[in-house]
């Protein structure tokens, strides 16, 4: 078990980083494909949904102190449950950062690299993932919070100096296509919360355990405000970028950003601090994924396999014959995956978890009981 533990900002700065590193290729826009001129109100309601969920989490965490979610469904279901959970959100880590790679490095390639391979360009991510991997994840988080904040920065600046490019009238119709496709068919952008997905794994990381529920719900609310963020500048600036297949939608606003003569094309510092971002979340899920299967196969050292997973990341970003197809596993099976495995499967072996270990407790009780 990784032993380094991380503050508070740390953790935060952890489930941020999800947020961050889905919204640099396509997730405000496929938010708004969905739920149209409503997706600010459709955005603070999921976004609720979503703070109570983290809460029932916290709460049901608390009743195994230091454990993950791999040791808690060891405990409720022997080394069967524990390894079938292992596997499955190793998947789910894999697959999901994979393609998400693959997504960044195609605009990549569209954008400034035309004449590169892909495969050139997804290598030297992977080279420099393996690379960071053999650092503990303590190293990891600090080098996190040292970005995340410069992301954020980038992200008010550009909503700040697009201001005059807004156009309020893009918010109209309030809610979109309807109230039924706002509240109810707009609940598929609860996927959009994939760092729930990290609250499962936090607590054994934990330096200051006592302060893991004002981690949780800081991490959901903050991350809230930063989607509503971002969609509103796409929303406000490009109402057409619904009904288009326009690449990097925060990309294409920076573009606009102009200061006078000499401060133009600020977009390309904004590329190169989201690039950093992205190595940060693919090296926290790949290391996250490394310590899982070290608990669940009882191998003392995880850095020999660190090449192993930097091959599988690799493979798998290559998979989709192309754009279009890793563009649609990104904008919809991701989002499935985060409501069926991070929320549904998550929260369903937390609850069955606890009312084992009530029931024990009240057995117990009962035995003790004086006939």
């Amino acid at each position: 078990m990784e032993t380094s533990k991380i503050t508070a900002a740390e953790a935060i700065s952890i489930v941020l980083g999800i947020f961050v590193a889905y919204t640099l290729v396509a997730l405000p826009r496929s938010m708004l494909e969905t739920t149209k001129t409503a997706t600010l109100i459709n955005l603070i309601y999921v976004g609720i949904i979503a703070l109570l969920l983290t809460f029932l989490i916290y709460k049901l965490l608390l009743r195994f102190p230091g454990s993950d979610i791999v040791d808690i469904a060891e405990y409720l279901g022997g080394k069967t449950l524990k390894t079938f959970i292992g596997i499955v959100f190793i998947f789910y880590f894999l697959f999901s950062s994979s393609i998400l790679l693959r997504n960044f490095c195609e605009c990549l390639k569209i954008v400034y690299y035309p004449m590169t391979s892909l495969i050139f360009i997804i290598l030297t991510f992977i080279i420099v993932i393996c690379i960071t991997l053999h650092h503990r994840f303590s190293s990891i988080a600090k080098v996190n919070l040292l970005i995340i904040p410069l992301v954020i920065i980038s992200i008010i600046f550009l909503f700040i100096a697009n201001i005059r490019n807004f156009s309020l009238d893009n918010i109209f119709p309030i809610f979109g296509d309807g109230l039924y496709n706002t509240f109810v068919t707009g609940l598929g952008n609860l996927g959009a919360f994939g760092g729930i997905t990290l609250l499962y794994f936090l607590p054994p990381y934990l330096k200051e355990p006592q302060k893991m529920k004002k981690i949780y719900l800081t991490s959901i609310i903050l991350g809230t405000i930063y989607f509503l963020l971002c969609v509103s500048i796409i929303l406000f600036m490009f109402i057409s970028l619904m009904y288009t297949n326009q690449i990097m939608p925060l990309y294409s606003a920076a573009r606009y950003i102009e200061f006078g003569n000499f401060f133009q094309r600020l977009e390309s510092i904004f590329l190169l601090i989201w690039i950093l971002q992205m190595v940060c979340y693919l090296t926290i899920v790949a290391k996250i994924s490394l310590s899982i299967l070290k608990k669940i196969t009882n191998i003392r050292d995880e850095k020999p396999l660190i090449f192993v997973f930097g091959l599988l990341i690799f493979a798998i970003s290559l998979l989709p014959k192309n754009y279009a197809v890793s563009k649609f596993i990104e904008d919809y099976i991701y989002h499935y995956m985060v409501i069926i495995i991070s929320i549904f499967l998550g929260v369903s072996l937390l609850i069955l978890a606890y009312f084992k270990k009530r029931k024990k407790k009240e057995l117990k009780a009962d035995a003790q009981k004086p006939i």
